[in-house]
């Protein structure tokens, strides 16, 4: 009998005991090939540039940015990818944000390595793998009813909303994205604006209270 297709998996994880432990895992699976790990958002951009996966488990905070962030980037190197992401807590607004960003599912990093593998299997088959109780508040955040104004963000200047979060100054900000100092500057200004925002505090408050930290 053939047998089927490998799935092509990278996996991104900065913890490196939870990265061993999904990739040996999943490694285990008939019809699934762990054919990267990275730690990363500049090591998962190389890793799917170089290995073209069907699907990528991506951990949703990295030690160099924000992984639903970087969603958009990873499908422009791969546009037949899909990006399943690891969460410590999932809530509709990371969902929300999960969905407009381009993946394809969420899954908790408490459940069961098992459950994660079946995710794999399903987002890698075209499906989306989303917990029940979240689709009411995804759907009202990504038809408007839940009233913020996030949803206007570009990528760099939702990465420039986290790093204010952080209390980067904008010289900071500018070295974390890797652009100039005007640049950051004007980002920081385009968040200010977008949010309805006076000052980078107020922005952050915004931000909190409208789940776009989550």
């Amino acid at each position: 009998m053939p047998t089927a297709p490998s799935i092509r998996l990278v996996i991104v994880e900065d913890h490196a005991m939870v990265a061993e432990a999904i990739g040996l895992a999943l490694g285990r699976a008939p019809d699934i090939e762990v054919v990267a790990q990275t730690d990363s958002v500049a090591g998962a951009l190389a890793e799917t540039g170089r290995c073209q996966p069907d699907v990528i488990v991506l951990d949703r905070r990295l030690p160099d940015g924000d992984g639903v962030a970087a969603i958009g980037r990873l499908t422009a190197l791969a546009p037949r990818v899909r990006v399943l992401v690891l969460t410590a807590e999932a809530t509709a607004s990371v969902a929300a944000r999960v969905v407009a960003a381009g993946g394809a599912g969420l899954v908790v990093k408490s459940s069961r390595l098992g459950e994660l593998e079946s995710a794999v299997r399903e987002v890698a088959a075209g499906g989306v793998v989303f917990a029940p109780g979240l689709l009411p508040g995804v759907l009202d955040r990504l038809t408007g009813r839940a009233g913020h104004m996030g949803a206007a963000l570009t990528v760099r200047e939702r990465e420039t909303l986290l790093l204010l979060a952080e209390g980067a100054s904008t010289h900071e900000i500018g070295e974390r994205l890797g652009v100039a100092r005007n640049t950051a500057r004007n980002h920081v200004q385009h968040v200010l604006e977008k949010l309805g925002a006076r000052s980078k505090l107020e922005a952050v408050a915004f931000a909190r209270r409208d789940g776009l930290l989550d």
